[in-house]
């Protein structure tokens, strides 16, 4: 079969209007097809809000607006932690207090960028629910000091202290000022790369708190217009590093709680760094993570009494360390701690140090990874891991001197765990690619003991409709690299018959499409209306050891879109697949790698969507798009030899046709990248379609998430 070719407008004019009507038509008959996988999707249950009490014998969720405790060995309907009549709140977030006698929780939620928000907060103490921090203007990430005494939070970029008995309030800090000084929260680009907004910690007895502060005043300012159905629209400005640009000066300070006298811990000369967590030791000393710039050097620091600072953990690599958590580090006892790292081996894994004489165990090994620590009781460790394949998570514990793994998980897919205090029970969450999600209760040695949420609903249903589900397979590119990949056909499928393919996926560092986990989002629409949804795992990808995914450094979207682009050539050679009816799709990283392969795929596609794509890593955040390509000051050729913006002429916009879709808030990918592709396709005479979404941010919120969606399966059954 010929590709199709693009008509001219006068050629197309004539038939508009008959097409327009068949379009509509066919459409009407189909509905909102996403609706429908919104509505299945909702059936996925899963249990909110676990906390472990003390006692490691009961857990809280949060159901609906209440707070209910369960004990983890018996079934019951369980107990409401609220006052009755109940207070009318909106419950956002609930923390206990040290001693489990008061819940703080926040009601309500004012989205600030991805993670952090304000919010208002009640205390519940005695049965009663009282409003606190009223006088606050917009407070956000409270908690209770470890002795249960304070409440500390951060308002309008400072910190405060209030006194549960006193209702008295100390100010912390007063330097805070918008786009210039935060203290103890942090700044849009730790937010986002550091997965963080609370920059303070108690001190294990609850009279020191450290906090960071983020002095951003020679932060470039970044300004995003607004509209909101509003006469004039007005910019919206905040700090934003882009690549190669100026970071805040961040300092770590010491606040004494009782007495609010403050002093600054030095963190070495260098100012251009990134500290992205900070700690007490479990016997009272503060701590911190020292990241270069390059984030290839990182080091673990503790602070000694009298001044002194030590070393307990260095890392170096050539191209950089994985990005660190709160998982990173897990202390054991007053001495020992877990480092989760990769650098050692080629694969992360964890091994067991002390303060006083460094490393002690490699304590798991193997060609498989540590994806998550879930817990020490002092002689063993549990963990998450990809032992079984790279597809799939499992539960383990094994002896801190290596000796004595045990797999305590026994479902082939994917695993979540929350454990209990002391590790006596833990409530996984399972599903896999065709079993949508199960939370049981289980015991020490994995067993289950009952089952919390099983998705019944959305059991039946699958099993009735026999939607079809992702089968899994590998397939070697021209190169000779294997990669992982998936595929769902239609329900009828006929291996005689000729089907049009898309492709989706995200292919950015160290992350994972290709998953045994259920799922389920737009592109199953199409499949239900007779297309094959196929998603690989190219290089640069993660969970398949440090040398796979690292080979991408320093030139993002050279061998990830060689790899797509030998996905479509594989699945054009399928008997079954009709190769003039290929597409690609993509968001964020992925609209990168749509825009990027539909350029230089030389008609390859006949479709692609991106959405809310990078078009320039000049034009993304600092700690992101160094760490995986370096400083641009240092490689301009890493930045600029594979911009889409400078492959804009290779559009062969006669056999593919694009979509490029972003919406004008985005705080974290700018409308300026599609602003700049767009100026770079129109200068080369290329023709494309946009959808533009008014003031929706990255993830098309706060109301355009459905309505994106249905865009893209109504033009991919227009367009391909």
């Amino acid at each position: 079969m010929k590709q199709p070719t693009r008509r001219s407008a006068r050629q197309t004019a004539g038939m508009l209007l008959g097409a327009t009507l068949l379009f509509t038509a066919g459409h009407a008959a189909a509905g909102n097809e996403y609706a429908e996988i919104a509505r299945l999707k909702s059936l996925n249950q899963s249990v909110r809000g676990i906390r472990s009490m003390n006692d490691g014998e009961h857990y809280t969720t949060l159901e609906g607006n209440d707070i209910r405790r369960y004990a983890y060995a018996t079934a019951g309907r369980g107990e409401s932690l609220l006052p009755t009549p109940a207070p009318n709140l909106v419950i956002t977030d609930y923390t206990l207090s040290p001693d489990e006698r008061m819940i703080l929780v926040a009601s309500g939620r004012h989205p600030i960028y991805r993670h952090s928000y304000t919010t208002s907060y009640t205390l519940i103490r005695d049965g009663r629910a009282t409003a606190i921090l009223r006088e606050a203007e917009a407070p956000r990430d409270a908690n209770f000091s470890p002795d249960g005494r304070r409440i500390v939070y951060s308002d309008r970029n400072d910190l405060y202290a209030y006194d549960i008995e006193t209702q008295r309030t100390r100010r912390l800090t007063d330097d805070g000022r918008w786009n210039e000084v935060i203290n103890g929260t942090t700044d849009w680009v730790y937010e986002e790369e550091f997965g963080t907004t609370k920059a303070y910690a108690f001190s294990p007895d609850g009279r020191q708190l450290a906090f960071l502060r983020f002095d951003e005043s020679r932060v470039p300012l970044m300004e995003m217009m607004r509209y909101d159905g509003k006469l004039y629209n007005r910019a919206y400005s905040f700090k934003y590093p882009k690549a190669g640009e100026t970071n805040s000066t961040v300092e770590l300070w010491i606040a004494d709680l009782e007495t609010g006298a403050k002093r600054r811990l030095d963190t070495g000369p260098e100012t251009d760094q990134y500290i992205p967590r900070i700690g007490w030791t479990p016997d009272g000393r503060p701590w911190y993570f020292r990241l270069n710039r390059r984030q290839n050097t990182f080091e673990m620091v503790v602070c000694e009494p009298h001044g002194a600072q030590r070393i307990v953990y260095e890392e170096r690599t050539q191209q950089y360390v994985e990005r660190v958590d709160d998982k990173t580090v897990t202390f054991v006892d007053r001495d020992r701690f877990l480092v989760r790292q990769e650098s050692h081996t080629g694969y992360m894994h964890l091994y067991l140090y002390s303060l006083r004489r460094g490393l002690l165990e490699q304590v798991t090994k193997g060609e498989w990874e540590v994806t998550d620590v879930v817990g020490t009781d002092g002689k063993r460790v549990w963990y998450l891991s990809t032992e079984t394949s790279p597809l799939r998570r499992n539960l383990y514990s094994v002896r801190l001197d290596g000796r004595d793994k045990q797999r305590l998980t026994q479902g082939e897919g994917y695993y979540t765990v929350a454990p209990s205090t002391g590790m006596r029970y833990f409530i996984t969450t399972f599903s896999n690619a065709s079993t949508p999600n199960r939370t049981e209760v289980c015991d020490a040695s994995g067993q289950p003991l009952r089952t919390l949420a099983d998705s019944r609903a959305l059991r039946d249903e699958l099993a009735a409709s026999q939607r079809p589900v992702k089968e899994f397979f590998t397939f070697t590119t021209e190169r000779g690299d294997t990669l992982n990949a998936y595929r769902v056909l239609p329900r009828d499928f006929d291996p005689a018959k000729r089907y049009p393919v898309l492709l989706t996926q995200y292919s950015g560092p160290g992350s994972q499409q290709v998953v045994d986990r259920w799922s389920m989002d737009w592109e199953d629409a199409l499949v239900e209306r007779g297309y094959v949804v196929v998603c690989a795992d190219g290089r640069g990808t993660g969970f398949r050891g440090e040398r796979f995914k690292k080979q991408t450094y320093g030139r993002l979207g050279a061998l990830e879109v060689e790899d797509q682009l030998s996905l479509a050539r594989y699945m054009a050679a399928q008997e079954w697949v009709d190769p003039a009816r290929i597409g690609i799709y993509g968001w964020s990283y992925g609209g990168f790698m749509a825009l990027s392969c539909a350029l230089k795929g030389c008609g390859l596609f006949r479709m692609a969507i991106a959405v809310a794509p990078v078009t320039s890593w000049r034009f993304y955040d600092t700690i992101y798009t160094e760490i995986y390509n370096n400083l641009p000051q240092f490689n301009a050729e890493g930045y600029d030899n594979y911009s889409p913006i400078h492959f804009a002429r290779m559009l062969d916009d006669r056999k593919t046709r694009l979509l490029i879709i972003h919406g004008t808030a985005d705080d974290n990918v700018h409308f300026q990248n599609t602003v700049e592709m767009t100026r770079a396709l129109n200068r080369a005479g290329k023709q494309y379609d946009m959808m533009v979404y008014p003031d929706q941010n990255h993830s098309m919120m706060p109301d355009a998430t459905g309505h994106v969606r249905q865009k893209m399966i109504d033009y991919t059954l227009e367009h391909l």
